[in-house]
């Protein structure tokens, strides 16, 4: 590690909490939460014994249609959000095409999220696709880690379990504030699978000098630089304004200089859901190669813009793998 980054590294303060224990997170929920989502668990685990999980697809494709149908507030704000975003480029009977299609993805992205860890691990292994391993491989390969910018559109929050099931060291950062439904599978992957309890997860308010560690020891870090609100807001983190479907955006830079300083390729990736609960790993382009050392305002605003160009140009693929539609 160079200078730069051990000097970045001692700004995080020393009392700085090391990555939080996955049955800390868990310990949150009370007691009503554990036994709704153990009710659910309980219902899903056993239809999959019943049908299979192509059985279980169909039904969340067909629970899906019917939340399209009666949930006509969130229909509304996802149609009004494809429309901003594709001025002119969606009809209206592609765009409601398009949101049908949100229900039924989020529906069963939601379901198998659930029972991951009831599942065999050679039925999941099965279901993930990952055509462009080996150029990730060749990049991860220069022994200085990796940083995969993600993004808030798609089933985004099963990479880490499908990244750590195919063998690699992952380190990921998050917000504090996560919904109980994944605080209580989280805990439930980690006593299911080493590889999962192994994944370092880091808080996104903190940034501790472990991240620069991960880099050292070639992990794969991963986190979404598409954040907005607070944490934005609060001027604490470094950021710079992109465009993004006509919109001016504030994204974040630190991840970027952090894998800067620390000689790691970075590469923007997407999660694509597919049918019949298959997902593939995508790695949309190569934003920085590991030998950029340039770490001005005006490059890393031309990244930050490149990889706001690559969520727009995924979106156009894939519109109903938007989440943010407030």
């Amino acid at each position: 590690m160079n200078a730069s980054a051990s000097d970045e590294a001692r700004e995080v303060s020393a009392t700085t909490p090391a990555h939080p224990d996955w049955s800390d997170r868990a310990d949150t929920l009370s007691a009503w939460q554990r036994t709704k989502l153990a009710v659910v668990r309980g219902f899903l685990v056993g239809w999959v014994r019943l049908f299979g999980l192509n059985g279980l697809y169909r039904f969340g494709q067909f629970f899906g249609r019917c939340e399209y149908g009666v949930d006509y507030k969130r229909r509304g704000r996802v149609n009004e959000r494809l429309a901003e975003m594709f001025p002119g480029m969606m009809s209206p009977e592609e765009r409601r095409a398009a949101v049908l299609r949100y229900f039924q993805r989020t529906r069963c992205d939601k379901m198998i999220y659930t029972i991951f860890d009831r599942l065999p691990r050679e039925a999941l292994l099965n279901r993930i696709r990952f055509p462009d391993r080996e150029a990730f491989d060749r990049l991860l390969a220069k022994q200085r880690g990796m940083y995969v910018a993600m993004s808030h559109f798609g089933p985004h929050h099963v990479a880490a379990m499908t990244m750590a099931l195919l063998g690699y060291r992952v380190a990921g950062v998050r917000d504090r504030n996560e919904g109980a439904l994944r605080r209580y599978i989280q805990q439930k992957f980690a006593d299911t699978f080493p590889e999962f309890a192994a994944v370092r997860m880091f808080f996104a308010d903190s940034f501790p000098r472990e991240i620069f560690r991960c880099f050292k020891e070639n992990f794969v870090v991963a986190s979404a630089l598409d954040v907005g609100g607070e944490r934005v807001a609060d001027g604490r983190l470094r950021t710079v304004p992109v465009k993004l479907f006509e919109e001016s955006r504030d994204f974040l830079t630190g991840p970027i200089q952090m894998a800067i300083r620390c000689g790691a390729p970075v590469i923007q990736g997407f999660v694509l859901a597919l049918p019949n609960f298959e997902y593939e790993l995508v790695v949309h382009d190569t934003l920085l190669t590991g030998d950029a050392r340039d770490e001005s305002p005006e490059a890393l605003a031309a990244v930050v813009q490149r990889y706001a160009d690559g969520i727009a140009e995924y979106m156009r693929r894939h519109p109903c793998h938007i989440t943010k539609i407030s």
